[in-house]
Order: structure tokens, then C-alpha cells, then sequence
């Protein structure tokens, strides 16, 4: 390939997001061969009725669709969660939810179901709040989670996370809004308890 040939738009895409290493995980831009890994780990009803845009069913083409639209300049910053094995175990990302407000992205997750209650979740969401505020220097994130589901808030919460209020939110896979609790996270608030922490 000289420099005047044009890149693919999936190298281009892949190589925009840096790779997020945590003690257990690495994190990473999602490819198109990741479809059907994806497609079987989130083809779960328990998955998709606490996620915005996930259908369900949830089949391969849902999932190649999803990785080719990750990623694209000025959109959302999209991450696969992988075991340091490379076993794909969720996604996570940052999203710009109104570009008329404040430019505060969302943070969403998910993980397969079998790998819930091991601390992926809140080990993940650490490395891409500190890619969020390191990196990208966003002023703050916000997040969302179901009313119904609390092991997602004790996550948020987990991250620093400050409920805010609630709100309704549309969940594709049951065709309906369900009430959700609303989260923000201040970036000086991360750095007081990554200080904490130490």
C-alpha cells in the first residue's frame, strides 16, 4: 500500500482507538471477524431489555452492523472487552448523546451474562473513564441505568458515578421507554478518588 492509496475504513477506524489495558482486560476497537462472538454473547434477553439499542433478538448481521458503524470519526468511541486471552466478554463506549448541550458523552456497557459478578464491569469502566478524561478531556460523563437493574447502578456508583435524577429512556428490545436512574461523574471528582485510592 503506497500513501496515496486510501485506507480501509475499518483499519482507519481500528486504529483511531487505542488499546485500554487493565490487570485482567484489554480493551479494543471491535472487528468485523468479532460479529458472530458478538452476536452469541449479547442474544440474550437479560442483556438486551437494559440496553438502548440493542434488538432482540440479536443476530450476526445486528452485530456486523454494529461494528462497521463503531468508531467513525465524530461519533462514539467503541471498545470490545476481552479477557488478556483475547475471549471477547462485552463492549463498552462513550457516546455523544445532544450536541446542542454541553459536550458531555455517555458511558454504556454491556457483558455477557457469564461474566457478571466478577468486577469486569467496574475494572473496564476505569480504564475508559481515565481514556475519557485523560485522553479525550471531557469535563465530565453521564450514564444511565434501568431502574430494575442494580447491579448496573452499584457499577456506576462503584466508578465515582452521582445520581442526578431519573428519566425514561427507550429500550428497543421490549419496543417501549422504562424508567432509568441518571448518573454524572465529574472529572475532579475521578481524580479525588483515583487520589483515594492510591
Amino acid at each position: 500500500m503506497t500513501l496515496l492509496e486510501e485506507i480501509p475504513g475499518e483499519i482507519f477506524r481500528e486504529a483511531s482507538i487505542p488499546v485500554l489495558e487493565t490487570k485482567r482486560l484489554a480493551l479494543r476497537a471491535p472487528r468485523l471477524e468479532d460479529a458472530k462472538t458478538v452476536a452469541a454473547l449479547v442474544n440474550d434477553r437479560r442483556i438486551a431489555e437494559n440496553v438502548a439499542r440493542i434488538p432482540h433478538p440479536y443476530k450476526k448481521a445486528d452485530a456486523e452492523s454494529f461494528i462497521a458503524g463503531a468508531n467513525k470519526p465524530g461519533s462514539e468511541a467503541v471498545f470490545l472487552i476481552t479477557l488478556h486471552d483475547e475471549t471477547i466478554i462485552g463492549a463498552c463506549g462513550l457516546t455523544m448523546q445532544d450536541k446542542l448541550q454541553e459536550q458531555v458523552p455517555e458511558l454504556g456497557y454491556w457483558l455477557g451474562v457469564k461474566y457478571w459478578g466478577k468486577g469486569y464491569a467496574t475494572e473496564a469502566l476505569h480504564a475508559v473513564i481515565d481514556y475519557a478524561f485523560t485522553d479525550l478531556g471531557y469535563p465530565a460523563l453521564t450514564a444511565a441505568a434501568r431502574v430494575t437493574n442494580p447491579l448496573s447502578r452499584r457499577v456506576l456508583e462503584k466508578c465515582g458515578f452521582q445520581w442526578t435524577g431519573v428519566g425514561l429512556c427507550r429500550i428497543r428490545a421490549i419496543n417501549s421507554s422504562a424508567p432509568i436512574d441518571r448518573f454524572r461523574l465529574e472529572r475532579g471528582i475521578w481524580s479525588a478518588i483515583k487520589t483515594w485510592g492510591r
